[in-house]
């Protein structure tokens, strides 16, 4: 396992997040991930600490609501957020990370276009 820092472009929100290495992470085609450039790390919630920001944050759902997409109010970045797929856990924006330029992790295409499916049939190949 590794544990690195990540959070907002403006650094009011700052976390603590632990993966296993090398990560996989999901590249999700769903439009909000699409117009974010959004890069998947799942990890449980227990391995992600939120250490400030929870008051600098706002939050958008749309659809479902099961979704909890969290922003800094102040410069709109989202690190973190609760995603429909998986509402126990915890998504963290690959790209909203510190210190990960060593890391080699796997991509694997997400398929949150279609609806109906199921998150394992949501997933799909890894990228090469």
């Amino acid at each position: 396992m590794r544990e690195t820092t990540g959070g907002c472009h403006c650094g009011k929100v700052q976390f603590r997040v632990r993966f296993s290495d090398p990560p996989e992470l999901l590249d999700c085609d769903c439009s909000v991930c699409t117009k974010t450039a959004y890069l998947h790390l799942i990890t449980a919630r227990a391995d992600f600490t939120l250490e400030r920001g929870h008051d600098a944050m706002t939050d958008y759902r749309w659809g479902s609501g099961t979704a909890q997409h969290l922003f800094c109010a102040t410069c709109g970045i989202k690190s973190f957020y609760v995603p429909l797929s998986h509402p126990d856990a915890v998504s963290v924006n690959w790209r909203a990370l510190e210190g990960v330029e060593d890391v080699q992790p796997r991509i694997r295409r997400f398929d949150g276009r279609t609806p109906g499916k199921t998150t394992a049939e949501r997933m799909g190949d890894l990228v090469e």
